[in-house]
């Protein structure tokens, strides 16, 4: 498929995802930048609904950015253990605090660069980060539902997350970055599922 044609394509997904999902958004919970960046780290690999169900308790225990220096590894591996992968992120998370406690005087950084630099955030989490901490829209977080769409719907043929993003960003209006990525979910998640299903009995976005 030829680069316009796809571009043609892809202005169709995003019309109909509007007409879809007109409120589409993060439905992640949280108080600060400092609890959004947890919760995406939390979310990886993890539903939404269960990181929210985790934030809920998490948040209410550890709430300033101090509490999760103080924090015992292995009890926090206790208070998330539930999100799968819990001895990566209390890993990351803990040292994720350190570091903005040390170098960034306590605040979530608010570039991609600085972002990057954090253990275990990757362009995914740097994006969701910066587009609802600070309103900043540099890419399209790919996440395993804009993954798995895409890819069934032609917009990539790619499987890495980087160069699919690289694939969108082409094919789509930079002011329309933000609002696809969470069309996309909200399209997985309402009917398009990864568990096998006709997809000819949902709503076509093309």
């Amino acid at each position: 498929m030829l680069l316009a044609e796809r571009k043609k394509r892809a202005a169709r997904i995003i019309k109909k995802l509007k007409e879809l999902f007109p409120r589409a958004g993060i439905v992640l919970r949280y108080g600060s930048n400092w609890e959004l960046l947890v919760a995406v780290i939390l979310s990886a690999q993890c539903t939404d609904k269960k990181v929210n169900e985790v934030t809920a308790r998490l948040f209410k225990k550890y709430r300033t950015l101090g509490d999760y220096v103080k924090a015992a590894p292995r009890e926090f591996e206790k208070d998330i253990h539930s999100c799968g992968f819990f001895r990566n992120k209390t890993r990351n998370i803990l040292a994720i605090a350190r570091i903005l406690q040390q170098r960034f005087g306590g605040k979530v950084p608010r570039t991609m660069e600085e972002l990057l630099t954090l253990p275990g955030v990757a362009r995914k989490t740097a994006n969701v980060v910066l587009g609802n901490a600070y309103g900043v829209v540099e890419g399209i977080a790919v996440d395993t539902h804009v993954r798995r769409i895409s890819q069934k719907l032609g917009l990539t043929s790619h499987s890495d997350p980087v160069k699919i993003e690289q694939d969108l960003m082409k094919l789509i209006p930079k002011k329309d970055w933000f609002f696809f990525t969470y069309g996309m979910i909200e399209y997985g998640r309402t009917y398009c599922s990864a568990r096998n299903h006709d997809c000819a009995k949902h709503p076509s976005l093309i």
